[in-house]
C-alpha cells in the first residue's frame, strides 16, 4: 500500500506484510541492533506465523461452514436462533436479583394502589347513597 492512498499515516500504525515486504523491511532506529542470523531468524519465525494465522483462519472458516451446514440440516434459521436467545435472556432477567426487587416492590405498589381506589371507591359509594337517600327524604319531606 502506497503512502499516498493511505492519507495520513501514523508511525505506530501496524501493515500486514507479505513475504516479499519481510525481506526488504529495513531496520529501525530504535530498534536494537541484531545480527544478520539473528534477523534471519526472526524473518524465518514471521513468515512461519503468518503461515500458521492463514491457516488457522482457513480452518475456522471451515469450521463455520461446517456449523451452518449443521444448523440448516437441524432447521435452525437465523430467526430460531433469534427467537432462542430472547428466550435465555428474557429468562436471565426474570431470575436476577433486581428483576425480582423491582418485581416485588411494584406488586405491593399495585397492591397499594388497589386497596387505595376500593376505599376510594367505597367512600364515592357512600356519599352518592347519602345524596340518594338526602333527596328521598326531601322529596318525602315536601310533601
Amino acid at each position: 500500500m502506497e503512502q499516498a492512498d493511505q492519507g495520513a499515516v501514523r508511525p505506530d500504525s501496524i501493515t500486514e506484510v507479505g513475504e516479499d515486504a519481510v525481506m526488504s523491511v529495513a531496520v529501525s532506529p530504535s530498534v536494537p541492533t541484531l545480527t544478520e542470523e539473528e534477523q534471519e531468524e526472526l524473518r524465518d519465525e514471521l513468515l512461519r506465523v503468518e503461515d500458521e494465522v492463514v491457516t488457522l483462519s482457513q480452518v475456522l472458516a471451515a469450521k463455520e461452514k461446517q456449523v451452518a451446514d449443521i444448523k440448516r440440516k437441524l432447521g435452525i434459521t437465523p430467526l430460531n436462533e433469534l427467537k432462542q436467545n430472547i428466550s435465555k435472556s428474557w429468562q436471565e432477567v426474570t431470575t436476577s436479583t433486581a428483576y425480582k426487587k423491582t418485581s416485588e416492590g411494584l406488586s405491593v405498589a399495585g397492591q397499594k394502589a388497589t386497596a387505595a381506589f376500593t376505599s376510594m371507591g367505597s367512600a364515592i359509594s357512600r356519599k352518592f347513597e347519602d345524596v340518594r337517600l338526602q333527596s328521598i327524604s326531601n322529596s318525602f319531606g315536601s310533601r
